[in-house]
């Protein structure tokens, strides 16, 4: 297919294929260490995927980081990325991370619903501000959440105080001409309908996406069309590419969480 080339990474980064088990063997750790300050499985809705990890720092948390799983909403889950808590735990805040129901079993705008209706359960437990992140994909459902065609209760809105898509997906339209698009199964309109960069975006609430500088040119193009399209600040991380540059949320000293959390 037309873009199925522009959208792929593992072949483009060297030793591609050892991040995903290095990933879960550095989150099974991080899930060790982290004891009872590790809560595991919690439900947020009806659905077999409706659940969330939230991992608590020693203290009473200053607010709520919910970081949102990569994958091309059809891979992965939360524990594959548990160890991205420790910049946010070690910061003394909370995170939150959810589950999603993947595609093909879910279009992505299920897949959005779902996200939005887990927000007021996953900050049910966890007092002050409520900031969003997430990667690839999950860099797509943070920012969808401040779309402002998205539907949350008037106490999760005035919580929210910032969004920070990474590598962020924010117009699914050349998805289309994938053959990822067997499992979306996107029409222009559904891909429009779910692309942040063609959506206003609610008032009130920051935006700062982030991206690496050796990613993917379409990676980079995705990220600076929602730069542009909501006049939000757009970070080029030097030398990081897809597999890598969430590495930031692991670091409570790092760039990117001077950003997140300030």
């Amino acid at each position: 297919m037309r873009y199925d080339d522009a959208f792929a990474n593992g072949k483009y980064i060297e030793g591609g294929e050892g991040y995903p088990p290095r990933w879960a063997d550095k989150a099974a750790r991080f899930r060790e260490s982290m004891g009872a300050r590790a809560r595991l499985s919690l439900p947020y809705g009806a659905g077999k995927q409706n659940w969330f990890d939230l991992y608590l720092p020693e203290a009473k948390p200053e607010g709520l980081v919910v970081f949102i799983h990569g994958g091309y909403w059809r891979a992965f889950g939360p524990r594959d990325f548990s160890h991205l808590a420790a910049g946010a735990v070690a910061r003394g805040w909370a995170c939150a991370m959810p589950a999603y129901t993947l595609a093909p079993e879910a279009r992505i705008s299920a897949i959005t619903a779902e996200i939005a209706a887990s927000l007021p359960v996953l900050a049910a437990d966890v007092a002050g501000p409520i900031v969003l992140t997430g990667h690839s994909a999950g860099g797509h459902l943070a920012a969808r959440m401040v779309c402002r065609d998205i539907v949350l209760p008037d106490e999760i809105a005035k919580r929210l105080t910032l969004s920070v898509p990474i590598s962020p997906l924010t117009d699914l339209r050349p998805l289309i001409e994938t053959t990822m698009n067997e499992d979306f199964r996107l029409d222009r309109f559904g891909a429009s309908a779910e692309s942040p960069a063609l959506l206003p975006r609610r008032s009130g609430i920051p935006v700062h996406v982030w991206v690496g500088g050796a990613e993917r040119p379409a990676f980079l193009d995705q990220a600076r069309r929602l730069g542009n399209a909501w006049a939000c600040p757009v970070t080029i991380d030097a030398g990081r590419h897809h597999f890598d540059v969430i590495e930031g949320l692991e670091r409570p000293d790092a760039p990117m969480m001077a950003v997140l959390i300030g």
